[in-house]
């Protein structure tokens, strides 16, 4: 009965793989490795199920199904189950841009991945900008484009509706025999392939339009995966050839502008402290030109700009602009096309980083400060006594207070929770604090009226009772209130974590005060919350033009060799996933010391 069994058995596999045989020669279906319809995802620091949602085009109800704790939080490290979109490919269907996700597996490679999924690496490279040793590692996600697995070695691809050919260059092979084999010309073949300026090179994987029948296509040498695996080490440095080019695309005429981010002329401030940059980086021996255009608030003027043929555009190193959500969209889409870096100044929050490799985002979202300002405080205050205060005031900060708690909770850091009485907060306060260790008070709202209905009593408590240290942690806008609460803050060794901080004592704040003054005759205008504009265009200017001169036109790969010294801004960009942009993580904790001095540091 045994043997019936396991010859029944047998034969039931082999006209399984026989279907499934004659299925392929029809189509290729990409299925994800793991053999299921999912695929996972590492959470990072500041990342929410929406934005993980847009990574992969899905829903967050998608998520919350099969994650069903995800809707009620989210913490770095969790591994979430994504749905895959499988993606049946036929030899006739368009495939560029259609994708699915592979998560690297213990001992994987590029070779073994490009060979299981029948897609040429150099495609999988491309797909995923950010690929490189570091990131293509276990747990890590990247995408594989949907193309056809062919039985040829030669692989055929379709771009833009397009059939092309990926050939790989045998030895002592030449261009003319190519163009004669495919029916193309050295023009073309250069135009699609332009590293074949410096000359054709056994290996080099090539680009021919398809005009042969593909039972003719040439077989190539067997690929070697060391060769193949070694593409993920460091990417040579392409240096600019002549002078940086940079477009400033903004509504420098604020007068009929509603949006409140660029009113009062601040706009044209953030071109005067970027005109800064720009002189200091030449008296350093760069070349640079710039190209600031008044493109309103709309698009209209952006697509005039973009299909001008007298505006050198397509030409540009860097594209910084865009102040509306569609103005952005259209920009890193042209970035994107064109392969231009575009830097996104003001806006805190767009969704367009997470799915394009060209966009830079220079101030830091909400999601990131707040889960980068919970963990720093929960490095500050490990040996602390934290006491959260509500003080029955508006503008409570609820966001980062549940991050704060969530990330105590989950690192076992013991805290407390207290009401603001008036009439018993000394007493209430001290039953609640400790004589053994510092002790945080974290208000829950940012306003002034919690700080001044608090700041008094505490300060007289360690006046008084030098048995208890009392230290403040507090929000970016307390920056607004030093008129009222400057000696305050010393006095409690406050703390404030900011993604923006300038300290007017510092000799580089005021050598730029004093330079921005004898340019244009004038001080900066006064900021209330929002960062200093010419500052801010100052330390932009300086980073990524200072990156370009540096590095070259992929600075991106040399991110962390670059020390910037900011005045105002600091920048920590981090790819977001290895297909999309970078965002900028960095936030400052700022602290007040008792001697009346201010150390700012960086968290990154």
């Amino acid at each position: 009965m045994m043997k019936r069994f396991s010859i029944v058995t047998c034969v039931w596999v082999f006209c399984m793989m026989t279907a499934n045989t004659f299925a392929q020669n029809d189509r290729t279906t990409l299925m994800n490795v793991q053999g299921d319809d999912i695929f996972y995802h590492t959470v990072e620091r500041g990342q929410t199920v929406y934005a993980i949602a847009k990574m992969y085009n899905v829903t967050e109800k998608d998520i919350f199904r099969l994650n069903p704790r995800s809707n009620e939080s989210i913490k770095a490290g969790e591994r979430l189950k994504i749905p895959q979109k499988i993606k049946t490919v036929t030899p006739t269907e368009k495939a560029d841009e259609n994708y699915i996700f592979h998560t690297i597996q213990e001992g994987e490679t590029l070779y073994g991945v490009s060979r299981r999924y029948g897609v040429n690496h150099d495609l999988i490279i491309e797909a995923n900008p950010g690929l490189s040793q570091k990131t293509f590692s276990f747990g890590k996600t990247i995408r594989i484009p949907s193309v056809v697995k062919q039985q040829q070695t030669t692989e055929i691809v379709t771009r833009r509706g397009v059939k092309e050919v990926y050939y790989r260059v045998p030895e002592r092979e030449t261009q003319y025999n190519i163009c004669r084999i495919f029916k193309t010309t050295e023009e073309e073949l250069l135009r699609l392939n332009p590293e074949l300026s410096g000359g054709l090179r056994a290996g080099m994987t090539l680009r021919i339009p398809l005009r042969i029948p593909e039972n003719e296509l040439p077989l190539t040498v067997v690929e070697d995966p060391n060769e193949i695996n070694a593409m993920l080490s460091a990417k040579p440095r392409i240096r600019l050839e002549n002078a940086a080019m940079v477009a400033l695309l903004l509504p420098f005429d604020s007068t009929n502008v509603t949006n409140p981010t660029v009113a009062r002329g601040l706009i044209t401030e953030y071109y005067e402290g970027f005109l800064i940059a720009i002189d200091s980086l030449r008296n350093m021996g760069m070349n640079i030109e710039v190209f600031p255009q008044d493109v309103g608030e709309g698009t209209s003027e952006l697509k005039k700009l973009m299909n001008n043929k007298n505006f050198p555009m397509k030409d540009m190193n860097l594209i910084i602009g865009g102040v509306t959500d569609e103005q952005i969209k259209l920009l890193a889409d042209y970035a994107k096309e064109h392969q231009i870096k575009y830097i996104i100044p003001f806006k805190r929050n767009n969704d367009e980083v997470l799915n394009n490799a060209y966009v830079f985002q220079v101030n830091t979202p909400p999601n990131y400060l707040y889960a980068n300002a919970s963990f720093a405080g929960a490095n500050l205050f490990t040996k602390h006594n934290i006491i959260f205060l509500d003080t029955d005031d508006q503008d409570n900060q609820t966001e980062f207070i549940n991050e704060f708690k969530k990330e105590l909770k989950d690192r076992n850091i013991a805290f407390k929770d207290a009401k603001y009485n008036p009439e018993k907060f000394p007493e209430d306060i001290k039953a609640l604090m400790s004589t053994a260790k510092p002790n945080v008070i974290v208000p829950i709202s940012n306003s002034l009226d919690a700080l001044l209905k608090i700041k008094t009593v505490l300060r007289s408590i360690t006046e008084t009772q030098p048995e208890y240290v009392i230290q403040l942690f507090g929000y970016p806008y307390w920056q607004t209130y030093y008129k009222d609460c400057l000696d305050d803050f010393h006095a409690l060794e406050t703390y404030i974590f900011s993604y923006f901080y300038s300290d007017n004592m510092n000799l580089n704040v005021k050598k730029f005060n004093e330079g921005f003054k004898f340019w244009y005759s004038k001080s900066p205008t006064p900021a209330t919350f929002t960062p200093k504009y010419p500052m801010m265009g100052f330390d932009t200017g300086m980073f990524f033009l200072g990156a370009l001169h540096r590095f070259g036109k992929n600075f991106e790969d040399n991110l962390p060799e670059i020390n910037y010294k900011s005045i105002q801004t600091g920048f920590n960009f981090e790819r977001v996933n290895n297909w999309g942009g970078f965002i900028n993580t960095n936030i400052y904790i700022v602290h007040f010391n008792k001697d009346f001095t201010i150390t700012r540091m960086d968290f990154k």
